[in-house]
Parts: C-alpha cells; structure tokens; sequence
C-alpha cells in the first residue's frame, strides 16, 4: 500500500525527547521551545515566534492581536481550511469570500479590494500548496484601506515570495506543524510578529491574558491578569520533536522537492495532451513541495481516478469542500462577487502520495497506474 501521508522522522526525534524528559521541564516555553522559535527567527529572519499548540491557534492569537470585534469583516478565499474561518467567525466577524485564481488556487489578489467596506478590518491570505499568494498587491490594497494582513501559511514552511519567506511578510503569519506537513510535532503551530511593537502583547495573550513572562524574566515583581488571552503554549515534549525536524528542515526539503519534480515529469506528457492539469508555480516563489496534485475534467473523472488508484492500493485524496458552501460558511460569512472558479476547481483537484522519504519506485507506481487511467 502507498499511503497518502507519512509524518516525517529524521532519527532524532526520540533523544530529543528523551532529554525534555530527563529536563523535569515539561510545560510550555521550556528549552526546546525556545530552539524551535530561536530556529524559526533565524532562519526566516522574522522579529518574534512563538510555538503554539496548532496552525488554528495562532490564527486565533493573530485575531485577538488585530482586534478583531463582533460585526467586523475579515477577507478571505472560500478554498481553505476551516480554522481560517473560525479563528475570525469566533470573534464575531463577517467572513467575506472571494472567488480563488484557478492557476494557483490561491485567493484572486484583483477581486479584493471590491470586497472592502467600511468594516473591513483585515485579509487573510491563504498559501495554497506552498505556494505564494500575490502579495505585492494584497499589501498595496492592505496599506490604501488600513487594513491588516495575516498570512495563513499552514503549508507554507521554507517557500518563499521574492526571497521572503511566507509568514514574514504581512503583520502576522501562521504555521501549522501538524502530522500532514512538512515539519511535524504531532499538532502543533507558531505565531510570526512581523512588527517588533506588537511582541509584548502577542506574549500576553499566549500567556493567559498574563504578564508572567515579564515576570519570570524578573521585569515585574509578580505576575497577574492584565488583558483577555488563552493557553496558547505546546509542551515541551511537542517542541522537542519538532526541533529534531527543523534540525533536518534542509533535507527534507530537498527531499520532498526531488519527490515533486519526479511526480511533474513522469505526468507532463498527460498534461501536454490536455488530459489534466499540472500545478503552476509563479516564477517569483520558490515552493516547498508540500503536495502534489493535478486536475482532472470533473468531479466523476476525478472520483472514478481515485477508485482506479485504490484497486491498486494508493490512497489520493481531495482537499477542502469551499467553505461558502458548508452550513457554517453560509451563517457566518458571505461570498462577494461571482463563484467562478472555487467550486468548480475545487471538484477537479486531486492529492497525490506526498511524504518525506516517498520512495521512486512507489512514485513510478503511481504515475504508471495515473498513466494507465488515461490509456497512456
């Protein structure tokens, strides 16, 4: 069997573990919290992270940091994830969604600014597959209409805009270090303040609403409740693992790029015919092969091709069902203007087999029984 997703493991996960145990230090912000952050600001040249227990809790921090208050309106694609929503739909905003470009799945950076008002308070940018959003022109929009901007870049670890690394380019940007990505802790996330200002209050929050940090720093001589926040911290058991993969963040993504480049080659000639389509990556990002799909005519051609590949024991999967559809979506959001392509290509797109270590012969085996599907 070829399974869809395997968490990566680099072989250090254990004794890294194994020393946040023999530390007695297990609670949030312990030693390994600060090398995944240390890690993270170093390697992508961000002012502040912070580790959070997942993707969808710093999407929520990134709400409370920008303010968010009960009628406010929050830009974003249909084509994502629920958590984008709920972290903004928690605070009682309006969710408005835009039609997606149908070359990267991303959100259309020209339908946006049609879809601010007056109680636009921010765009959330979703880095579909790894691959970057045009942000020269969301923050042109952002910067006219005073508006913030929150990258979420669940996918986007070590992909690049303009040689920027996604997440470092708006106010705040969001990973997610859960089990199907790149990087893994099991759950996990981590909050990037972009804007040096704003890292006392982000602390804040993911400190319960406290200033115990300031205090365990000795800055303040108790610690006490000082504005709204939650637990926002992982344990170090998380951190620890998730320290063993940033370790080898280099290999593993030279490893999932060959995986990738394996996977357009063999399906290009596919492509060349018109039988499906490949993923377009834009000439100013640099991608971190977080998936590989393709598109099929429809929803019965790609339904019939993941039965073919299941008798043949691969399991592909489809991704987000777009969230203007979905009940929740239709009572906490609206979509502004028309739905041309998120719906549509939503139904065509179908997830190949992509993980750390994914061997060539499993990749041959899925491209020669994609390529038997089409007679080819």
């Amino acid at each position: 069997m070829i399974p869809f997703n395997r968490a990566p493991v680099t072989g250090e996960e254990q004794y890294y573990m194994t020393q946040a145990i023999e530390n007695r230090k297990l609670s949030g912000d312990g030693p390994f919290t600060k090398k995944c952050q240390e890690w993270l600001e170093s390697s992508f040249e961000c002012p502040k992270t912070y580790l959070t227990p997942s993707c969808t809790h710093a999407l929520e921090m990134a709400a409370l940091l920008v303010d968010i208050k009960p009628g406010d309106e929050v830009i974003m694609p249909s084509y994502t994830f629920v958590s984008t929503a709920n972290a903004f739909a928690l605070r009682g905003a309006v969710v408005v969604f835009v039609d997606i470009r149908p070359d990267t799945m991303n959100i259309d950076e020209n339908l946006i600014e049609d879809a601010v008002t007056s109680k636009t308070k921010a765009i959330i940018p979703v880095h579909y597959a790894g691959v970057a959003c045009e942000m020269d022109t969301i923050l042109s929009i952002a910067k006219k209409h005073e508006l913030m901007v929150i990258e979420d870049a669940a996918q986007g670890v070590m992909s690049t805009y303009k040689g920027k690394a996604l997440g470092t380019i708006g106010d705040y940007g969001c990973y997610s270090f859960h089990d199907t990505k790149n990087y893994t802790s099991g759950e996990g996330g981590a909050l990037l303040v972009n804007d040096e200002r704003n890292k006392e209050q982000a602390e804040i929050i993911r400190e319960k609403g406290t200033n115990r940090s300031r205090f365990l720093r000795g800055q303040v001589d108790k610690y006490s409740w000082v504005n709204i926040g939650s637990s926002y911290l992982p344990g170090e058991l998380n951190a620890a693992y998730l320290y063993a993969q940033l370790h080898h963040a280099n290999v593993i993504n030279e490893d999932r790029l060959a995986s990738w480049n394996m996977y357009y080659e063999a399906l290009e000639p596919l492509a060349e015919k018109g039988l499906i389509e490949l993923p377009m990556v834009p000439e100013e990002c640099c991608h971190n092969a977080h998936m590989f799909y393709i598109k099929t005519k429809d929803i019965e051609e790609r339904t019939a091709l993941v039965e073919w590949l299941k008798q043949d024991n691969i399991v592909s999967v489809f991704h987000y069902v777009p969230l203007h559809s979905s009940e929740a979506g239709k009572r906490f959001g609206r979509f502004h203007g028309e739905d041309r392509f998120t719906t549509k290509e939503s139904e065509r797109l179908l997830r190949l087999p992509m993980f750390y270590e994914l061997q060539k012969q499993d990749i041959e085996a899925v491209t020669n029984r994609v390529r038997s599907f089409y007679k080819c």
